[in-house]
């Protein structure tokens, strides 16, 4: 069972004996949290599952070029543009991912019907085929991870990561003025 803890029960880390330098309003379970995540975020660069993964589906395609073919996947023909928002990429960096995965036959453009100069972006036949293949071998992966978890505890950590990606969606970054220290000490 996954537990929460309410705001009224944290203790802060001015209260405790967290690590110096969090900053006053940060509470023993937030730097869990973020230490948790920092190493989720880790495995998500995993060379390691990168590699088992090209070998399984037949094709290297990168995490960011997963997005890209996730968002065609959802999306149907779209911009560049577009596609850079939905995978909250800079153009530059949807423009690199694109071209990678037009070289690997996976993604195709063509002029597009409703403005002659922008281009759309579609999956191709092959990209749909591996597009399925990598989500296939992740269920299967997540699945097992999962396996002894009850379908409650499922549905509670999905529906908190999603919270979770809208709200860090949402939120502006937080600015550093000079002469502080990012936790503004």
């Amino acid at each position: 069972m996954i537990h929460l803890m309410s705001k009224s029960n944290k203790q802060t880390a001015a209260d405790s004996s967290a690590r110096p330098g969090a900053g006053p309003r940060s509470s023993v379970e937030d730097i869990t949290l973020e230490r948790s995540l920092e190493g989720l975020f880790r495995l998500g660069t995993n060379r390691r599952f990168d590699a088992r993964q090209s070998a399984a589906i037949g094709a290297v395609v990168t995490r960011a070029g997963y997005a890209v073919m996730r968002s065609l996947s959802d999306q149907g023909t779209i911009s560049l543009g577009q596609v850079a928002k939905s995978c909250a990429m800079d153009s530059a960096a949807a423009s690199r991912q694109v071209s990678g995965l037009i070289d690997e036959g996976l993604v195709d453009r063509r002029v597009s019907e409703e403005d002659a100069r922008s281009v759309d972006l579609f999956l191709t036949d092959r990209g749909r085929e591996v597009y399925e293949s990598i989500v296939t071998y992740r269920l299967r992966h997540l699945a097992s991870v999962l396996d002894d978890w009850d379908d409650d505890d499922r549905a509670v950590l999905a529906g908190l990561v999603a919270r979770l990606v809208d709200d860090l969606t949402a939120a502006p970054l937080p600015r550093v003025s000079r002469g502080l220290n990012p936790t503004g000490n």
